[in-house]
């Protein structure tokens, strides 16, 4: 796992000074401070961070092809590099060095941009082609691995794994862009689609670029998308086979290192298959970890210990209290732009306790997306059920009504709290899920609004980006579209970007075999009920886990990484929550209406409602505002 970046100059090219390149990849030194390197040539400078993984002293970067024709600087893991050496053999190439790098080139140079669709891993790599004069910018298939880019005012294309890479360059513009901001209000963070400093974008998910010198450089074009269009044939027995030897192939291919290895552990679904599957391959004991919470109704450490037993793992454990909320400026650092998951922080610790032990850790993300494991994905589900029995006219105006007129009761037990179900149902699903996912709906965020920024906005509502996206889904029903935007949206922009940020922070590989997109891909083909089956999620993998794990891990209600945020700013840090409405970062900016901040966070500490989420969000954002310096 690394760090890169780079300069191009398309249309004109002109000299790349070195020490600029050094500069930007030195902002990144956490993502690899195990080597560094920079390479220049007419119009092109690239640079490279290293955490060494796999064959750690012949591989350094950036790397030149055999023929020297071709130079690359990658961020990521092959994780089928071996085979594909392989076949490269076979046709004539010849490899100099151990590691997954030089297989990149020497697939590009026989196969071209094709090479992609033949690489299984995560990664963000830059590779110019000396001969060609083109530049290959990729992003994996789910975007684990990021990458930043900026068009500059001296014609050059400037791009990093972060945005404080780019950052370190003089020329980049620090204004911020009002829809990116909607969005992270929306959301709780910046989508992939945006960034919060305008001028500023990221690689999309399963995109590439290719740009030439003197030729106006193009946009990213689609290398890879998931279908939910098609569906398996088989019984439950057959599917649940082929699942286990899916899941098999990816975790013990996600083993291979020349450092020491371990996992997060939980205690949920999720990372206690991805466990019981390391130890399956493992002679030694796994190297596990986990994080508790000092409020015990939130704290799930028991189940990690029960499934470490189990298995027979060497296990740490620790707990994240109100007090490690005092680190909040670190967390700003790391994500640069705003970001309000509040499960950052304890991924954080748990990144940190791992890399104690270990250099590379596998999670259990991105089953949820592909299996539909999350609650919102259960009621879009059964609530697409109820649409299709009521026409949308009469839904609308019953369910309407009655969502209107419902108290927002976030203090009542969760089947009293039917205001958002009703709202959902009376719009499409589309509509419903969106408004579901998000953390505010575009009437919140109005109260919040200045005037003078309401208007600039100019009628821009960020959940439309994710209802186009479904609407436009390789799908067949509502299940299969809500999925599809989790993949595409939620996935990169929210939890590849947590994880990213906080292993990367300590220099610590994550790993996520469960989104091998083999597996994925077959789990887009499971017939509905093999998915969601009654109010149950994950069906199918929860069903072939059953030989490997007790039931009350399987069967359990659905926890999640959820922090005690809200208990804790009604308590130690409500006078943070106050200090909102008189935020210096948050007031120049003329965003904010600061008698709307001031009500809300009065609502919250006493109690009238539950508004920690948005409130964290405000927190974070002006932190992040601080940090980044950016004017209005």
């Amino acid at each position: 796992m690394c760090g890169i970046a780079g300069l191009f100059h398309a249309e004109t090219p002109k000299p790349v000074d070195p020490n600029r390149v050094e500069r930007m990849c030195d902002a990144m030194v956490h993502r690899g401070p195990d080597g560094a390197g920079v390479w220049t040539d007419l119009g092109i400078g690239l640079g490279h961070r290293r955490l060494s993984v796999i064959d750690l002293e012949g591989s350094p970067q950036p790397m030149h092809s055999a023929d020297g024709r071709a130079v690359i600087v990658f961020n990521g893991e092959i994780y089928n590099f071996r085979e594909l050496r392989a076949e490269l053999e076979k046709a004539g190439a010849r490899f100099k060095t151990g590691g997954d790098t030089e297989v990149i080139l020497a697939a590009w140079q026989r196969w071209g941009v094709n090479c992609l669709d033949r690489l299984h891993g995560m990664f963000a790599f830059a590779l110019y082609d000396l001969d060609k004069r083109q530049l290959l910018l990729a992003r994996d298939r789910f975007g684990v691995k990021p990458l930043f880019m900026a068009r500059l005012s001296d014609g050059s294309l400037a791009f990093a794994s972060e945005l404080k890479g780019l950052l370190a360059h003089p020329l980049l513009r620090r204004r911020v862009n009002p829809e990116a901001l909607d969005a992270y209000l929306t959301w709780g963070y910046v989508p992939d689609t945006h960034s919060i400093l305008s001028g500023v974008e990221k690689l999309p998910a399963g995109h590439f670029m290719l740009l030439e010198q003197g030729k106006a450089p193009g946009g990213p074009k689609s290398w890879w998308d998931i279908d939910f269009s098609n569906r398996a044939k088989g019984g439950e027995a057959d599917l649940s086979a082929e699942l286990v030897h899916l899941m098999r192939d990816a975790v013990q291919s996600r083993m291979v290192a020349d450092v020491p290895l371990g996992a997060f552990l939980s205690g949920g679904v999720d990372s206690s298959s991805v466990v019981a599957l390391m130890s399956e391959a493992s002679a030694n004991p796994v190297q596990t970890c986990s994080i508790g919470f000092d409020v015990e109704a939130l704290d799930e450490t028991s189940y990690a210990k029960q499934v470490a037993e189990k298995f027979g793992t060497s296990h740490q454990a620790r707990t994240v209290g109100q007090d490690d909320f005092h680190a909040i400026n670190q967390l700003a650092a790391m994500f640069d732009e705003p970001f309000a998951d509040a499960s950052a922080l304890p991924t954080w610790r748990v990144c940190q306790l791992a890399r104690e032990k270990v250099t590379v850790a596998l999670s259990g993300d991105g089953a949820d997306e592909a299996f539909a494991g999350y609650r919102r994905q259960v009621f879009h589900h059964n609530e697409e059920r109820v649409r299709s029995l009521l026409p949308s006219g009469l839904r609308g105006s019953l369910f309407g009504t009655l969502g209107r007129l419902w108290p927002k009761a976030d203090w009542a037990p969760r089947p009293l709290r039917a205001k958002a179900t009703l709202l959902a149902l009376s719009e499409s699903g589309e509509e419903g899920y969106a408004r579901g996912l998000s953390v505010t709906t575009p009437e919140a965020r109005a109260a919040l609004y200045s005037d003078s920024f309401s208007k600039n906005l100019g009628g821009h509502r960020s959940e439309d980006e994710l209802i186009r996206l479904m609407r436009s889904a390789p799908a067949r029903s509502g299940l299969d579209r809500a999925q599809y935007a989790d993949l595409k949206f939620w996935l990169p922009g929210d939890i590849l970007t947590k994880v990213d940020r906080t292993s990367m922070a300590v220099s610590l590989e994550a790993r996520e075999p469960l989104l091998d997109h083999r597996l994925v891909e077959f789990a887009a083909t499971l017939p509905e009920n093999m998915r969601v089956h009654g109010s149950t999620g994950k069906y199918l993998l929860k069903k072939c886990m059953e030989r490997y794990l007790p039931r009350d891990i399987l069967y359990r209600p659905k926890q999640g990484f959820v922090t005690p945020i809200g208990q804790w700013m009604r308590g130690p840090l409500s006078k943070q929550v106050r200090e909102i409405s008189q935020s210096d970062e948050l007031v120049k900016t003329g965003f904010f209406e600061p008698s709307a901040l001031s009500k809300m966070a009065d609502d919250h500490i006493t109690g009238r409602f539950d508004h920690s989420r948005v409130l964290w969000q405000l927190i974070m954002l002006e932190k992040s505002l601080e940090r980044l310096g950016v004017s209005a």
